[in-house]
């Protein structure tokens, strides 16, 4: 099948989706700067951050194409402070030979709709690097506007990076008491 055309299909993670979950992640983790981690969680590492988020009742999902999986996301808690309960912040990684093939933009609107749903009223993407234009320019074509950035906040590779914070009301956001909502 070619995957240029084929369909995006977004779904609920399995656990059976773990060990192509741990090598997009590793990836991403060695020749990257989407994630500050220098060394490549193991599969059950994974597993157990997988096993976190869902058990919080929030979105772990996949992408397919052509029956693989060519990508993943999630959302978890912002800060681990109770005020923040109202807040998540995203995590979207594509397998390389998949990028430019719309699986970022599949998987960030099914995050902010099953989050909206779940009832967060504000996701916060961290992206590493200042120069990552792809991701920057996802989340801005879906609502979200740079808040800050930490400049040279981390030193991967031989280099400083930078981590850009963006944000995005989800549902009324601020606009009313989210006891509403719950």
């Amino acid at each position: 099948m070619n995957t240029q055309t084929a369909t995006v299909a977004v779904r609920d993670t399995t656990d059976a989706d773990v060990p192509a979950i741990r090598a997009i992640y590793a990836h991403h983790v060695m020749h990257g700067f989407g994630s500050f981690e220098e060394t490549p969680p193991d599969e059950a590492e994974m597993a157990v951050r997988r096993r976190a988020i869902l058990d919080r009742g929030l979105p772990y999902i996949a992408a397919d194409i052509g029956g693989a999986l060519a990508g993943y996301a999630y959302v978890g808690p912002y800060r681990p402070r109770s005020a923040y309960r109202y807040s998540v912040e995203d995590s979207i990684y594509v397998a390389p030979d998949m990028a430019g093939r719309g699986i970022g933009r599949a998987l960030l609107e099914a995050l902010i709709e099953r989050a909206t749903a779940w009832g967060a009223r504000q996701m916060i993407a961290v992206i590493g690097d200042s120069a990552n234009a792809g991701s920057i320019g996802l989340h801005t074509a879906l609502g979200f506007r740079v808040v800050g950035t930490f400049r040279s906040i981390g030193y991967k590779r031989g280099r400083w990076v930078d981590s850009v914070t963006m944000q995005r009301a989800l549902g009324d956001g601020d606009a009313s008491h989210p006891a509403a909502a719950r």
